[in-house]
């Protein structure tokens, strides 16, 4: 199933998204929300009538570097021996459809398009048998870094953690076995990054019993799983969009922050 967060008429809600095709899809809203036991409304709504937004709001989202061997090769890094986790703060989160804000700090701008998990009920640490239990889904995300900032600075706070850097969506999809699925990005409709999260170093198995060894995981949390090669800069007016097969397409602009 296809789960959306959107807004209509100023009121927010999740629906499951029904349908093919971008003219065909509807909305079926939720009652309540989708991480226990829902109901469907009954009560449909067009999807180009509303505004999707992030699909999920994270307490926290974790980060994975260097989890594709060509993505560290191409930056000239070696595969770290365990996950290099770090964070990208809430207010980094953007729906598919808003702008990535070019920071004023930064000249070199770059796109990352990854598989994104998120979690879908309390967990700590978490058996690797039982972490399918713990995952309500899958949606596109975009690590958007400002890698001049990353390369000049010791942490990754501010390259990676800027406002609007980290979109999600367009949906969670609750139906997909994440183990070989193509993901790409396209910029201006060239494609710039296509690989397989099959040639992830650690599966997704590994990275949620390795985070939740540290730290408690919250319904709605979000775990970035890395980026094939392929990474390459963005610039103001560009359109870059991030695909995965059986989910869809995330797609945002590049804008001057102002």
């Amino acid at each position: 199933m296809r789960i959306a967060r959107f807004s209509i008429d100023g009121n927010v809600a999740f629906g499951a998204v029904e349908g093919d095709g971008p003219d065909g899809l509807v909305l079926d809203i939720i009652k309540g929300i989708p991480y226990s036991e829902f109901e469907l409304s009954g009560t449909k709504v067009p999807l180009n009538k509303v505004r999707l937004l992030p699909p999920v709001l994270p307490n926290k989202v974790v980060a994975i570097g260097r989890n594709y061997a060509e993505h560290a090769a191409e930056l000239g890094n070696e595969v770290p021996d365990v996950p290099v986790a770090f964070f990208k703060p809430t207010t980094s989160v953007i729906g598919s459809g808003d702008a990535i804000e070019y920071p004023s700090f930064s000249d070199e701008v770059h796109h990352e398009a990854e598989l994104a998990v998120v979690i879908g009920r309390m967990c700590r640490e978490v058996p690797r048998e039982r972490v399918k239990d713990v995952i309500f889904g899958y949606t596109c995300a975009n690590d958007v870094t400002a890698r001049d900032a990353q390369e000049r600075e010791k942490q990754w706070a501010r390259a990676k953690g800027f406002d609007t850097s980290c979109p999600l969506g367009p949906w969670v999809e609750t139906d997909l076995d994440p183990g070989d699925l193509a993901i790409q990005a396209t910029v201006n409709g060239e494609q710039r990054q296509l690989g397989r999260t099959s040639d992830m170093i650690r599966s997704i198995e590994d990275l949620v019993v390795h985070i939740t060894e540290a730290m408690t995981l919250l319904p709605g949390d979000v775990i970035l799983t890395g980026t094939p090669a392929g990474v390459g800069p963005l610039h103001v007016g560009d359109e870059v969009a991030v695909t995965i097969e059986g989910i869809g397409t995330l797609t945002n602009k590049v804008i001057k922050r102002g």
